[in-house]
């Protein structure tokens, strides 16, 4: 078993600050004052919730020379992440409040492109942000899913014994979402694994089950890849949006309401890009000996 003090630098003592969006739980370093090697087998470590910190995963912030701020998102498997709408926002909340940012509105740069930030800010302290997370994009290649079409909107497939109609958006990483009347009782310990390594999709898969409760508010559980459930998911509320949206039940242009386990995030769809709103919790500080 991999233990903290396999790693090179034996002894450090490294700050951290433990941070949430809406219960998605991260470990961010700051790497604008120490360098952290081996990041990915260290979320592996430090993500353990009853041998580590507890966490979905670990955040490095870091500086970019095309933006603001870059920033690096593993797993809690130990995998990388193309990005993470809920860990963005935390990144601009303790960045601004540390005086690394000076003003509300910046650039972060992330595997899947720059992402513009807008902070609210209240008395110095950052209390929700909301994100430009890009253009959704649902052309199978893009996704990427093995089947064919220009988009794949309530494709009726056969990965589990039972058959799910599946739509897939790709929101900087792979989403497939699925549309269900009884969100709660859905066995997603078992078939979110399933779907997550589906040779359907080569780059594995987020999956959302998500429930309509009236026209733009749906309630939406995940499995992401790489973690497993997660209290939330801002990448994935986004994509449960757009897909919402392509199947008739929400609107474009329209502030849509998506209640995950561990809160409320608000989601905008446009033709230009996804907008994802919600709040930045700084949880607590502390200092780890790697």
């Amino acid at each position: 078993m991999t233990s903290i003090d396999t790693f090179q630098f034996v002894g450090r003592r490294v700050p951290f600050v433990k941070m949430h969006g809406c219960g998605n739980d991260y470990i961010f370093f700051n790497g604008f004052d120490v360098d952290i090697p081996n990041p990915g087998e260290l979320a592996r470590v430090l993500s353990d919730r009853h041998k580590g910190v507890g966490g979905d995963g670990l955040v490095l912030m870091l500086p970019s020379e095309v933006a603001d701020a870059a920033m690096r998102m593993f797993n809690a498997d130990g995998s990388e992440a193309d990005n993470c709408g809920n860990a963005l926002r935390c990144l601009g909340k303790y960045l601004y409040e540390n005086g690394t940012f000076t003003t509300p509105n910046v650039k972060i740069e992330t595997l899947s492109g720059i992402k513009d930030m807008e902070m609210t800010i209240v008395d110095g302290r950052v209390l929700a942000a909301k994100v430009n997370m890009g253009k959704a994009e649902l052309a199978p290649e893009k996704i990427p899913v093995n089947l064919s079409g220009e988009a794949i909107i309530q494709r009726k497939v056969n990965i589990t014994r039972q058959p799910y109609e599946i739509t897939c958006v790709n929101m900087g990483n792979p989403h497939a979402v699925i549309f269900h009347h009884d969100i709660d009782h859905f066995d997603l310990e078992t078939i979110g694994p399933m779907f997550e390594h589906a040779n359907l999709f080569p780059e594995r898969v987020n999956l959302e089950i998500a429930q309509m409760v009236s026209r733009n508010y749906l309630r939406m559980r995940i499995w992401e890849r790489g973690t497993g459930e997660t209290m939330a998911c801002g990448t994935g509320a986004c994509a449960a949006a757009v897909a919402a949206v392509q199947l008739g039940f929400c609107d474009k242009d329209t502030d849509i309401k998506v209640e995950v386990r561990g809160g409320i995030l608000t989601i905008n769809y446009t033709d230009e890009a996804v907008y994802m709103s919600g709040e930045c919790i700084k949880v607590y500080e502390g200092v780890v000996k790697i």
